[in-house]
Parts: C-alpha cells; sequence; structure tokens
C-alpha cells in the first residue's frame, strides 16, 4: 500500500509551494495518497482536497474573528480525518494559526507533523516559538537567516531556499512577455498586483485606480497590467473601476498572470507578501504598499521586531524599495515612488544587481531538499 500523506494549504501561495513538493514526493513515491486542504495546482498533480483553501485565507485579526466559528470547524473535521485514516505524515503548509494546532495534535497521536514555511516569528509574535516548538516535528524554512532561530528553541529545521528562486530565471526577459502580451516594447507599463484576497482587493483597489489615474496624467503612453486572482477579485475591481468613474484609464485586467504581468512590466505596485518576493526575483524596481484596519495596525505595529513589512527589505536587512503604510499609502506618494523608478536608470539597475545576488541565495533546489527532509519521517526512521 502506498504512503499516506496529509497536507493542508492555507491560500494561493501555499498551493504552489504546496503542488511543488507533492510533484517531487510523488517521483520517489508514486503510490502515494495526498489528502486534506489545498487548492487546484496540488489537485491537478493528483490531491484530493476536502476543503478547497480559499476557504483558510483570513485578512488579519478581525477577519480571523468573525471566521473562527468556520474555521474551527473545519480544523476539527480535518483532525478526525487524519485520526480515522492514520496518514504516514502530516505537513502544513504555511497557514500558521491554522496548522499549528492541527500539527501538535496529530503529533500527540504518534503521526510526525512537517510545517512548511517557517511563521514569521523573525517579524513578530516572537513568543510563537515555543508552541512551534511543542507541534512541529521537523520545519522547513525558505529563508536562510530562520535556521538558528528555531535551532535555539531545539527544533528540527532544514533550510530547503525558496521554490520560486527555482522557477523563476536568472535574467528575465522582459520583450519576450511583452510581445506574447502584445504589449508595445517603447511603452511604460507598470504592473498592479492588489493581493489574491477579495479582503485585500477591496482595500486597495480604489486605491490602485487612483494611482493610475495620476501616473496617466504624467505619462500618458502608461499601459497598467492588473493580474487578478479569481473571478471574485476581477469583479471587485471591475466595480472599482466603476464607482471611481475609470473606465478610460489604459487598465488592462488579467486573470492570474502575475509573473507575466511583472515580467512585461517597468515598475510594480505591490501589496506586501509573497507576490513581492516574485517582483524581487523577477528584478524588477517597486513600491510596496498595504492598508489593513486601524487596530490591526497597531497591535502588530506594537509587536513588530523589524521596520519593514516588505519579504524584499527583510531579506536584504535594509530598504531596498520603498514601503508605503497605512496613511502614508495615498495616491500621490505611490505615483512618486513608481515615477522615482521610472526617472532613475541608476538606481534600477544597482537593484537588478541585488535582487540577483538575493536570487542566487534562494536557489536551492527546494523541492528536492523538502523531500530528502521528509523522507525520514515518511520510512519511519525517526518518531513523531
Amino acid at each position: 500500500m502506498g504512503k499516506r500523506i496529509a497536507m493542508v494549504a492555507g491560500e494561493a501561495s501555499s498551493d504552489m509551494l504546496a503542488a511543488h513538493l507533492i510533484r517531487l514526493l510523488r517521483k520517489q513515491y508514486p503510490d502515494a495518497q495526498f489528502f486534506g486542504i489545498g487548492g487546484p495546482r496540488m489537485e491537478m498533480e493528483g490531491f484530493h482536497s476536502l476543503w478547497p483553501c480559499e476557504r483558510l485565507a483570513v485578512y488579519g485579526y478581525i477577519d480571523a474573528l468573525k471566521r473562527y466559528r468556520e474555521l474551527s470547524g473545519i480544523r476539527r473535521q480535518m483532525l478526525e480525518e487524519v485520526r480515522k485514516t492514520r496518514p504516514d505524515v502530516f505537513i502544513g503548509v504555511d497557514a500558521p494559526d491554522f496548522n499549528l494546532w492541527l500539527e501538535r495534535k496529530v503529533r500527540e497521536d504518534g503521526i510526525p507533523s512537517i510545517h512548511f514555511v517557517g511563521p514569521s516569528i523573525w517579524a513578530w509574535r516572537g513568543g510563537r516559538i515555543r508552541k512551534i516548538a511543542r507541534s512541529v516535528s521537523h520545519m522547513l524554512c525558505l529563508f536562510p537567516f530562520e535556521p538558528v532561530l528555531y535551532e535555539r528553541a531545539g527544533v528540527p529545521v532544514t533550510y530547503v531556499g525558496h521554490p520560486l528562486a527555482d522557477t523563476f530565471p536568472l535574467v528575465p526577459d522582459r520583450l519576450a512577455m511583452r510581445e506574447q502580451l502584445r504589449v508595445r516594447a517603447d511603452a511604460t507599463v507598470i504592473a498592479l498586483l492588489p493581493g489574491s484576497r477579495e479582503s485585500e482587493v477591496r482595500n486597495l483597489a480604489a486605491l490602485y485606480i487612483e494611482t493610475a489615474r495620476i501616473l496617466s496624467e504624467r505619462r500618458p503612453d502608461t499601459i497598467f497590467l492588473v493580474p487578478l486572482a479569481t473571478r471574485a477579485t476581477r469583479e471587485i475591481f471591475e466595480q472599482a473601476i466603476y464607482d471611481a468613474d475609470a473606465g478610460e484609464l489604459p487598465l488592462r485586467l488579467m486573470f492570474d498572470h502575475a509573473s507575466d504581468a511583472m515580467t512585461a512590466a517597468d515598475a510594480v505596485l505591490v501589496a506586501s507578501g509573497t507576490a513581492s518576493l516574485e517582483a524581487a526575483l523577477l528584478k524588477r524596481p517597486m513600491v510596496i504598499c498595504y492598508r489593513i484596519g486601524k487596530w490591526q495596525y497597531r497591535l502588530m505595529k506594537r509587536l513588530a521586531y523589524l521596520p519593514w513589512v516588505g519579504l524584499p527589505n527583510i531579506l536584504c536587512n535594509e530598504t531596498v524599495v520603498p514601503e508605503l503604510l497605512q496613511e502614508d499609502a495615498h495616491p500621490v506618494a505611490l505615483a512618486d515612488g513608481l515615477d522615482a523608478w521610472l526617472s532613475d536608470p541608476d538606481a534600477r539597475e544597482r537593484l537588478v544587481q541585488r535582487f540577483t545576488e538575493l536570487h542566487h541565495e534562494l536557489r536551492q533546489n527546494t523541492a528536492e531538499k523538502a523531500a530528502e527532509a521528509i523522507r525520514p519521517y515518511l520510512e519511519g526512521e525517526t518518531g513523531a
């Protein structure tokens, strides 16, 4: 009988990470059965999804509190399924607020629990490390500075790099992508990425549209590419265009294809998160923008250990791209930030060099390293 592997991925970026891992594990274990909570990319690799990963996506504390009963119910049902089927290993992919509880429970039941993507204890909520130590049999980290934090707490850990660094080219071909997208080679192109969650797009759509209006007035040849992850987020953005009476703006809405939009772009306006790392790996100048509820922001700011929220700045350990958050994220400031990149080719070239160094640091054959770290647990060579 093949290995049984339970997995829970919490959102679109986790779906991508988990799909890479499933693909490689299936090469080693062709008869393996994968089940749990996942997304379309995982399902394409033969994953049996009991709930779609979109059900787990939350936007800050308020959204999490509103949906606590729903999410708690799903989590308990998932635990019952794991206890009933007794998989060889449980792998939680990101979504720490959901997964760490599950991981602790299944580990107490004698099932090894692997957590893929270290929670951001290095940015805030550092006390979480004690909870992780109780919950996790092995931690798989994407970033090179993380392992030492877990080693100090006695958590078995492996640095695996980031799979995007493996899949993205070191030198992206902007002109070829523009030809593919039928965008003029000499046009000024801005990619607008308001996030993959509905709540993010609701928060940022109007702001992005007003920023595009200002830039379009300053640079009339500008084209704006707007990749949106789902039909729902596209409808939200379309409604925001209508509400802003901005139908005349050169906004080209795309279904997903965020990396294509960024590859073709001269600069990127992006919500903080994985998309900002994608922009860095594609060597694109960017402005990072984020808005959440005032109460949530005050709490996060009080708990924060680092002066940045954007992964490019955190990973480079310096402010290499501007971050405009909360009240500072207004249309004129965002337009000025993007305009500054468009007007300074030397700054763009320095950024390309720094992001290329970062790309090499993160390129580690992630799926292979992760699968190798998981193999002893699948083979019963180590306990839970």
